[in-house]
């Protein structure tokens, strides 16, 4: 029986929510798996992969033949790396303490690269808010300048339209007291 480590689908239509499985590689894709070894979120940004790394080395180790994706979330989490030290091991190149030492030391790299990542996504993300919040913070001054010109221009209007009517009382005035002067 040939077996291989690869994902089974899951999660609705344009949300996909992986599960890692080792599966009989004649079996269907989302069919009967022999062991469910992880899973994987595409959808969140950097991507969700939770693994069992002993237990996909396990497989590795017992002929499993991963997927090319699967092959690269093995890699990316370090189940091949550790595979590869346990080869190390067996054959007798390097002892487990040093495969443990060489591991963990690769784990450590990996998890500030990774927090690296996710404080640069929160960075850019924050600054995208504050153009976001300068932008609209000009717009609404923008509207309220408008605003308080219009009201000036509506007060000047008025203004005016009041100067000339008192113009044109002062001028039916002075009309009304030359008449009764010239009477």
């Amino acid at each position: 029986m040939s077996v291989k480590i690869r994902l089974q689908r899951n999660g609705k239509k344009g949300k996909p929510f992986y599960a890692i499985v080792a599966a009989d590689a004649r079996s269907k894709r989302d069919g009967k798996f022999l062991e469910k070894l992880g899973t994987y979120n595409p959808n969140t940004n950097p991507a969700t992969i939770d693994l069992d790394i002993d237990g996909a080395v396990k497989w590795l180790q017992n002929g499993a033949q991963p997927t090319d994706t699967a092959k690269a979330l093995l890699s990316y989490k370090g189940a091949l790396l550790k595979n590869h030290l346990e080869i190390g091991v067996r054959k007798g190149a390097i002892t487990a303490e040093q495969a443990e030492e060489k591991f963990a030391a690769w784990e450590t790299e990996k998890a500030a690269r990774i927090q690296a990542k996710k404080d640069g996504l929160s960075a850019a993300e924050a600054e995208a808010r504050a153009k976001a919040f300068a932008a609209e913070q000009a717009v609404n001054q923008k509207r309220i300048d408008d605003a308080q010109a219009a009201e000036d221009a509506l007060k000047a209007e008025a203004a005016a339209k009041e100067a000339e009517a008192a113009a044109a009382a002062e001028e039916k005035a002075a009309d009304a007291t030359e008449e009764n002067a010239a009477e």
